[in-house]
């Protein structure tokens, strides 16, 4: 066995030693395990709990002659504090504390690293002088400082992840590169880039760049909640959103129109994530929202997706009808357009043609024909429609009908031998009914052409491990819809229980609830005649047809959300 060669100890290691802290023989161990580890020698034993951090401050204090200060009792200046490069204060485990005239004072936990004094001096062009301060807390104040430093952009180091970037698909235009001055901030784009990682990672369906008048901010939103998680500096809110701009493929000298675009992050070289952009002027600059477009989605199986057993059979008997419509309602970030490709995932074979109409096309399925809707050369949904039909389609998918001239052409394609989906923007399926006959789409054509409606909501769904249940009494539970029959039996529910750091609110993702309307020979008849939403809704209800509040009070019985959320997605 290798014997290590004696070290000579001197400077602080000699001094602990003297002091009779720590024996020489286990002060040259852990010097020696210290250099093997790339690790100061104060740190290692700090860290390690070998001597405590006052102790070593103190013996190091009376040797060399330097100010003992409690860093704890001061209030950081991050403008001193950003005169040193983020990988020097990492490197030498040093703070810039505090500048009087043409000097810097620095805090350190071993005086005697001179090198780091002669750095910090080269680095940000003044005369350096030490600060003691205890090894603990100076470890504390610098991991703050870090981390304030990230909030407010400052000299940001490359984050942990941030490497396994391959790269950013840009294209850049004539206009973007006379605008290349703008956006030429190394900071600027690695905290974009930041946020984006950060955005794919944390599981937020959308990014929101805010400036207003006084602060600037950035907010996701996870699981349906919108929570604040950047406040760069104002000053900085042009250079974001030229940047945005340059990764969108946007015109960057135009700052006065709404402009769309779309950004594809690769994270491997077989996977990739697309953000549909969006800018908009507003009083105090451009605001910029990122929908984050995951194509895993179109993987879902439909078992994943939340339906009743029941509720699955409806829609999977429906999809494989030869003819006719199958919508899907709800409002805006329902889900909707992942229930549909659901749907289409399972239709999409070798012996069938799809072609689709969306605006924007949101995920990438091989095998299906997608187009881009852009009203602004003249592709709408109703010519796309037209130029579909004249492709020998089996299945055509239509984004979202937002107008009787698409609703025709939707309406013409499902009588004559085609299967449409698509979805519209009501808040039940009885409204999609009248909806649709508001747009001018004759009574009987909607009758004989819809053969399903699909209507949905999203709810938070609880963690397992961190609910428990809530006590409520069944006079409560009978006034909220809870059956009679299974509250006489005994329901518990639950609430969030107090989670961890990666599930502080005791939720964890979404779950969705549906209304599955098939439309009978019942509720046809009363179409023709002319019912209005209510006389459809209570012959669906009649007919067992669960509405979506109880969707939502089975997924309260069954522990999979709480009634609170019920509360705020449906009608009681």
């Amino acid at each position: 066995m290798a014997v290590s060669p004696k070290i000579n100890l001197t400077g602080l290691a000699r001094r602990l030693v003297l002091d009779r802290l720590i024996e020489e023989a286990a002060a040259q161990e852990h010097f020696q395990k210290a250099l093997q580890k790339k690790q100061p020698f104060v740190a290692y034993l700090v860290e390690n709990k070998i001597i405590p951090s006052a102790a070593i401050a103190l013996s190091a204090a009376q040797e060399f002659g330097v100010p003992l200060l409690d860093i704890n009792a001061l209030d950081l200046d991050m403008d001193t504090v950003k005169l040193v490069k983020e990988d020097l204060l990492k490197k030498h485990r040093t703070l810039p504390i505090f500048k009087r005239g043409k000097r810097l004072y620095v805090a350190v936990s071993d005086p005697t690293n001179l090198q780091a004094l002669d750095e910090i001096k080269f680095a940000a062009g003044i005369n350096t002088e030490a600060i003691l301060v205890e090894e603990d807390k100076l470890a504390k104040a610098i991991d703050k400082a870090l981390e304030s430093m990230e909030e407010k952009l400052g000299d940001m180091g490359e984050e942990e992840g941030l490497e396994d970037l391959d790269g950013l698909e840009v294209a850049e235009t004539k206009e973007q590169k006379t605008d290349e001055s703008e956006v030429d901030d190394a900071p600027v784009v690695r905290f974009v880039n930041k946020v984006l990682l950060d955005g794919i990672k944390r599981g937020a369906s959308d990014l929101h760049f805010e400036p207003y008048e006084k602060f600037y901010r950035v907010r996701f939103r996870i699981d349906g909640i919108l929570q604040e998680v950047a406040k760069p500096p104002l000053s900085l809110s042009g250079k974001i959103a030229a940047r945005i701009k340059v990764m969108s493929r946007l015109d960057v000298s135009e700052r006065r129109v709404p402009q769309d675009g779309r950004i594809k992050l690769k994270l491997s070289k077989t996977k990739a994530i697309d953000f549909r952009v969006s800018t908009c002027p507003t009083l105090f600059g451009e605001k910029a929202c990122m929908r984050i477009l995951n194509s895993d989605a179109a993987a879902l199986q439909i078992d994943m997706l939340g339906y009743e057993a029941f509720q699955k059979d409806l829609f999977l008997k429906n999809l494989q009808k030869p003819y006719g419509m199958f919508l899907v309602t709800g409002p805006t970030g329902s889900g909707k357009t992942v229930s549909l490709y659901s749907g289409i995932a399972i239709l999409n074979t070798e012996d069938v043609n799809i072609s689709t109409a969306e605006d924007p096309v949101e995920i990438n399925l091989p095998g299906v024909n997608q187009v881009q809707v852009d009203e602004k050369t003249g592709m709408s949904f109703e010519k796309a429609l037209k130029a579909f039909l004249r492709q020998d389609p089996d299945i055509i998918l239509v984004g979202e009908i937002r107008d009787l001239g698409t609703a025709s052409i939707a309406v013409k394609a499902a009588q004559t031998g085609h299967m449409v989906m698509s979805t519209l923007h009501t808040n039940d399926c009885p409204q999609t009914l009248t909806r649709l006959q508001d747009m001018g789409i004759a009574p009987f054509a909607v009758a004989t052409t819809i053969n399903l409606i699909t209507g949905q909501r999203l709810c938070r769904r609880l963690h397992k491990e961190y609910r428990k249940p809530m006590e409520i009494d069944k006079e409560q539970l009978l006034k909220e819809g809870f059956p009679p029959e299974l509250v006489e039996k005994g329901i518990t529910i639950y609430v969030p229980a107090e989670g961890n750091e990666d599930c502080p609110s005791g939720y964890k993702g979404r779950c969705g609830i549906y209304q599955v309307m098939p439309i009978s020979d019942a509720m046809k008849r009363l179409i023709i005649e002319g019912a209005n939403a209510v006389q459809l809704a209570d012959q669906s209800k009649a007919e067992g047809i669960w509405d979506l509040r109880r969707s939502g009070i089975q997924k309260v019985i069954d522990g999979v959300t709480t009634l609170e959320e019920i509360n705020d997605a449906t009608v009681e």
